[in-house]
């Protein structure tokens, strides 16, 4: 995974934020591209002051979506079709519709928000939101919601923490991490709210003070 980072880092630094998203689109749509891993090196290129960390989130937040609704749109067209009739994609097609099917009449909303962690559901999981035609509305919702989440926390994570985060990713899950991260900003914030209490009740005692001297 290291060489891979490293890789893309010099892709991303050399073409930019395009290719980042081309990536991610692509993947997202159901093309078996290292997406994550352009986002892991957008974002340490965004650590080291190369790239701008909030244009790295949304981008790849947009380019999630995008695809993975492309994706949806293949499935529900005629991804049952595709997989089953082109000889190169036949013998995968019958596996993931057998065992994806299932799954994903149960677990529909969750697999389109967790497939967003998983490298092979982040691949199949639009095209078999399509095939199962399940509705676009609540595919959309649970489509974005796993986007900007996924996104954000894995660009937080890489930006915060450069190349250390493809380590801590893969060794505790992009979920896990995600929670530190979480933690820690809700840490952050907290104790900026309270710093704020503390400078307000100092400005008010200060001309009660002024008044009784």
């Amino acid at each position: 995974m290291v060489g891979g980072v490293l890789a893309a880092i010099v892709d991303v630094a050399r073409v930019g934020l395009p290719v980042m998203t081309l990536l991610i689109a692509g993947e997202s749509m159901g093309v078996p591209l290292p997406g994550e891993t352009a986002l892991i090196a957008a974002a340490i290129l965004a650590g080291r002051g190369q790239l701008d960390i909030v244009a790295v989130i949304a981008l790849a937040a947009f380019a999630a979506i995008v695809g993975d609704n492309l994706g949806y749109l293949i499935g529900r067209r005629g991804g049952r079709r595709l997989l089953l009739r082109h000889p190169r994609l036949r013998a995968h097609g019958e596996r993931l519709l057998a065992r994806g099917e299932p799954f994903f009449a149960r677990h529909g909303p969750k697999a389109v928000f967790l497939g967003r962690w998983f490298a092979g559901l982040r691949i199949a999981a639009a095209w078999l939101a399509g095939i199962n035609r399940m509705p676009w509305r609540s595919f959309l919702f649970w489509n974005a919601t796993g986007g900007i989440f996924w996104a954000t926390t894995v660009g937080l994570l890489a930006y915060a923490l450069g190349h250390s985060a493809e380590q801590i990713i893969k060794a505790a899950g992009v979920i896990g991490a995600g929670g530190v991260v979480a933690g820690g900003m809700a840490a952050l914030l907290w104790l900026r709210a309270r710093q704020r209490r503390r400078r307000a009740a100092l400005d008010a005692s200060e001309p009660a003070a002024r008044r009784a001297r």
